[in-house]
């Protein structure tokens, strides 16, 4: 096959980056909202609970939303203890009782200082930073900064300094960061750059990405996000994460038999 690595990937990112991609996935929770708070508290949410079958992701974040009947911005400045009862069968996965309690507890607790969460993850940005590395590692300890903050929980925020691929995060922050014209992601942060975003490292864009040939470390952690994204922004310095789409897009909605076959152009 003798595409042009960078126009083979182009047309795939065309082809996924529609609406069309948006009911089907978990960014379709925050697109059921337009205050910039909801979208910020449901995308966070949704991101971190999203592992296992998407339909199933959906089900349990639209689960949570009836939880807090509708308005999560709202009931999380205003609920009390006694509302947070209703919580605790919520369950996805590991994620359990005492994760969405502490939850609830750190939004109510900076939801009432802040006025968005892009201020904690922007604010450990130095000036000048290649990428948001250094946002996710202060963000992480911010984040489990309360008194009495379950160990238990640490394991569903993930960190640079564990050597984690942060696929979560990193997919988070690509939904609140990167703005163009075709509606999948929000771009309504204004104090981190697109060019500064990782890639989400999920198996299917290992995969995806290994035969492409973008991949050459045998591990899968932290170090082969920042390979990964070096490579993608030589083909786009300024918004290398869009290639998000087409990676992802191959290995889950894509032509599987194409895939199946290897029938890829290669970046060598």
């Amino acid at each position: 096959m003798t595409v042009h690595l960078k126009d083979y990937l182009a047309a795939c990112v065309d082809q996924f980056n529609t609406p069309d991609f948006i009911p089907n996935d978990p960014i379709s929770i925050p697109h059921q909202f337009s205050k910039l708070q909801d979208i910020e508290i449901m995308g966070f949410w949704v991101s971190m609970l999203a592992w296992g079958q998407r339909k199933t992701i959906i089900n349990k974040s639209n689960e949570l939303i009836a939880l807090m009947d509708g308005a999560p911005h709202d009931f999380i400045l205003n609920h009390t203890e006694k509302d947070r009862a209703a919580f605790l069968n919520f369950k996805h996965r590991t994620f359990q009782a005492t994760d969405t309690l502490y939850f609830l507890a750190f939004f109510q607790w900076y939801y009432r200082q802040h006025h968005s969460l892009e201020t904690a993850f922007a604010q450990h940005l130095s000036a000048g930073a290649e990428t948001v590395e250094q946002a996710l590692i202060g963000f992480h300890d911010l984040f489990f900064s309360l008194e009495d903050a379950p160990q238990r929980t640490r394991k569903h925020i993930a960190t640079p300094v564990r050597k984690s691929t942060c696929k979560r995060l990193n997919m988070f922050l690509r939904w609140m960061v990167r703005k163009d014209d075709r509606g999948v992601d929000f771009g309504l942060w204004q104090n981190i750059k697109t060019s500064q975003l990782l890639m989400p490292l999920d198996v299917h864009v290992d995969r995806v990405a290994r035969r492409l040939q973008l991949i050459e470390r045998k591990q899968t952690d932290w170090r082969t996000v920042l390979a990964l994204t070096e490579r993608l922004r030589e083909l786009d310095p300024i918004d290398p994460v869009k290639y998000d789409f087409a990676l992802f897009g191959l290995g889950v909605l894509g032509d599987q038999e194409l895939i199946e076959k290897g029938i890829f152009p290669t970046s060598k």
